[in-house]
């Protein structure tokens, strides 16, 4: 073979490597992607987030919480699961620590205006959503904000001569229009129905917008609900020549009836900080369809290997995971042994909560309030309706007064318990 013979081969293979490499390269990144929007419901945009990974290593990454009330369920651990996914690709987290928008309420999907949270209330709800949320985050590689940090200055000086003027309540105000606030679903419909809608929830997305300017981030986290407030804050960096972010929407979650969002006025919510058996049981009671959605934007497991067997087993899996996630592996597997004894095998719990109760006699609904079995007395009363609740056996199914004179156990549903003790 002569030298220029040789010359050509190598140049060949160099030219196959660096094909094979690209290849590779975008198979990586394909791959990089897939695992971070795992979920994802909007992205805008995916071009601009291929461009930014490919020409960043570390990108600063967004998620911004409301303080507005003590305690995370479940439907606000999406976003933060794709945030963690994010932590250990090698970004950065940011989470923003709304402490001056909590104040005023998010309006997104609100029929009416908020009540206003005083200072101690939300900063309260603050130290009890920071536990919570790192056992889902990695707190050694959380950058912590406060949006007080840079919205209060704006506030307060917006008329101080010598303050920057670009960062004015005035100069933000200048550069929206109410069209553009107005067009917002929720707002737009308020307005048709004849809803009070207040001037601060018109700035609420002006000022969750901001938030991206004043920490210069290069994706935000949210749920669907936030599509208007996320795009504000790739509209507001534009305005201020910054880089604008890639918005990325998760959808909301489920509860456990299956139908309404996971929420705290719904009572279908599981909360981080539920007893082990409770969340265990609670998960179980998910219907089999909507397991693969939790399983899907909670976990990070691979659902098609379970997709074949039974769906009681995948939503063992399921709930021993989460349990798993919170209360660590001991605790969730004691759980896992509980359930299978009292639901699989339909034999009495070994342990069941007490609760003495305040008064005899009382009515059903008041007890099951009293005794956390029900959020409310409405949901208690449905629940009584629905012939849920039983007293020693025995299905309860109005809202009757109980005289209690010795232990009883009440069973609500088909996973909770209460011993109830005489006063």
């Amino acid at each position: 073979m002569s030298r220029g013979d040789k010359f050509e081969s190598m140049t060949a293979r160099r030219v196959r490597a660096r094909g094979a490499g690209r290849r590779r390269d975008e198979a990586l990144m394909t791959s990089d992607l897939e695992f971070l929007l795992r979920g994802a419901r909007d992205v805008v945009s995916r071009e601009e987030f291929q461009k930014k990974l490919a020409g960043k290593k570390s990108l600063r990454v967004k998620f911004g919480v409301d303080p507005t009330a003590p305690d995370l369920h479940l439907g606000h651990t999406v976003p933060l699961n794709a945030l963690r996914r994010f932590q250990d690709a090698g970004h950065t987290a940011v989470l923003i620590i709304g402490d001056f928008t909590a104040a005023i309420g998010d309006p997104s999907g609100r029929s009416e205006t908020r009540p206003a949270l005083p200072p101690e209330a939300v900063e309260k709800n603050a130290q009890t959503y920071l536990s919570q949320v790192f056992g889902v985050l990695d707190e050694k590689k959380t950058e912590v904000r406060r949006n007080s940090e840079w919205l209060t200055p704006i506030f307060r000086d917006s008329f101080n001569p010598a303050a920057d003027p670009r960062r004015t309540l005035l100069s933000l105000l200048m550069g929206n229009t109410v069209q553009q606030l107005i067009e917002r679903e929720d707002f737009s419909k308020r307005l048709k129905d004849g809803s009070p809608l207040s001037l601060f929830e018109l700035l609420y997305p002006i000022m969750q917008g901001y938030d991206s300017v004043a920490v210069e981030s290069d994706v935000e986290l949210g749920g669907t609900d936030q599509l208007f407030n996320l795009l504000m804050g790739r509209k507001l960096q534009q305005d201020f020549k910054h880089p604008p972010q890639v918005v990325v929407t998760l959808p909301l979650l489920e509860g456990t009836d299956g139908v309404r969002k996971m929420s705290k006025t719904y009572g279908n919510f599981i909360a981080l900080n539920d007893a082990p058996d409770e969340m265990f049981g609670k998960i179980m009671s998910v219907p089999d369809d909507l397991m693969w959605k939790y399983f899907q934007l909670l976990t990070s497991e691979d659902t098609a290997p379970l997709k074949s067997g039974h769906p009681m087993e995948a939503k063992k899996r399921l709930a021993g995971l989460l349990t798993e996630k919170y209360h660590g592996a001991g605790r969730a597997a004691e759980a896992r042994a509980r359930f299978e004894k009292v639901f699989s095998r339909r034999e009495d719990p070994d342990q069941v909560p007490e609760h003495r109760v305040s008064r005899s006699p009382l009515r059903m609904s008041d007890l099951l309030v009293e005794a956390g079995l029900a959020p409310s007395k409405n949901e208690a009363r449905r629940l009584l309706g629905q012939g849920a609740v039983s007293i020693a056996g025995e299905t309860v199914s109005d809202d009757r007064e109980l005289a209690v004179h010795s232990p009883v156990l009440v069973k609500v549903g088909k996973r909770q318990f209460r011993k109830i003790l005489p006063a």
